[in-house]
């Protein structure tokens, strides 16, 4: 599928970027592959481990238009990586977020379509559902910005779409890797914000073959949502430090007791198939698409009206031992 392509994935840095340069070059023979983001040092160091010859690495941030044009020029395929993510931090700066995750998603979007890009899919997430915090709601704003692209591509063929999963495993700033920075500092007790808290987990590597899969499978405006296991997050801090206590602290700003990936209002909406959902677009495109079967033959069910996907009610759940085991499998598909 990428043999001889131009990728570009902004945001190509982080823990995303890096597993998603890693598996496509062990997998594929790209022509291209590009790295665009900000920071200057991440690209140095990024590029002392990946360097193959089809590597190039961009300065540049997704809300300078000019330099993402130009760094799209004869891309075939685009991840878009790049946001502001963390939710604490979002609710403090709203513009900041607001300019990345929605502002920088449309430049993105523009980018596409000046390049005559053939398929783009923007990561999202399970807050964008139902959202409560700004972060999330820039999220939705983003899933509705590519979904709504396929409208405006005129002649240009070129297709948009989301994948939306939960929490990743390991990733910068997610709590595992916090919880053992603790430990590591002697900690006698590790905080919980809440007793019933829930959440979806994915590892990275899982994320990454979930994207691949889709660029095979879309047809442009579907947001893709994995099935994929729930953990209380008192569990997780029990297998990772099984010897330590835990402190109720409190649920942080903008957060929910649980998440959710297919909200109940969008269930008229949604196609279940064997290993994922598919959330149909809520505008009626110029050519009529049926969802129900996708580029790769798997047929998808509407679920029942009423249907709400999320990390309580979910019927996947990760035990003790599992959550370990991934951890470990992370560890090893990092090396």
């Amino acid at each position: 599928m990428l043999n001889g392509k131009n990728i570009l994935i902004t945001g190509g840095t982080g823990s995303f970027g890096k597993q998603f340069v890693r598996t496509i070059l062990k997998r594929y023979k790209p022509n291209k592959v590009i790295v665009y983001s900000r920071d200057e040092l991440k690209q140095f160091e990024m590029a002392q481990k990946f360097n193959d010859s089809c590597m190039r690495y961009f300065i540049g941030d997704v809300r300078d238009l000019p330099r993402l044009q130009r760094a799209m020029d004869g891309v075939d395929y685009v991840v878009h990586a790049a946001a502001l993510k963390h939710v604490p931090i979002a609710e403090y700066n709203p513009m900041e977020c607001i300019k990345t995750n929605i502002m920088g998603a449309q430049n993105v979007i523009d980018s596409c379509i000046a390049n005559n890009v053939n398929f783009t899919i923007a990561l999202s997430t399970d807050k964008a559902a139902s959202p409560a915090n700004l972060y999330g709601a820039s999220k939705l704003v983003s899933d509705k910005l590519f979904v709504a692209a396929n409208n405006l591509t005129g002649g240009h063929k070129i297709k948009f779409s989301v994948v939306r999963y939960g929490n990743v495993l390991g990733s910068r700033g997610s709590v595992i890797p916090y919880f053992q920075n603790l430990i590591s500092e002697g900690v006698t007790s590790l905080p919980i914000t809440a007793l019933d808290m829930t959440r979806f987990w994915i590892t990275l590597q899982e994320g990454v073959n979930f994207v691949l899969k889709n660029f095979e499978r879309m047809q442009g405006g579907e947001i893709f949502v994995p099935k994929i296991p729930s953990m209380k997050m008192i569990d997780m801090a029990e297998a990772i430090a099984p010897e330590l206590t835990q402190e109720v602290i409190g649920i942080r700003p903008g957060e929910k007791l649980h998440e959710v990936m297919c909200p109940v209002d969008d269930s008229h909406l949604t196609l279940e198939f064997s290993d994922h959902y598919v959330i149909k677009p809520t505008i009626t495109f110029s050519s009529p698409i049926d969802f129900s079967l996708n580029n790769l033959n798997e047929k998808g069910i509407n679920v029942e009206i009423g249907f709400e996907y999320n990390s309580k009610n979910n019927n996947i759940w990760l035990s003790k031992e599992e959550l370990l085991q991934k951890i470990k499998q992370t560890k090893e598909d990092e090396s």
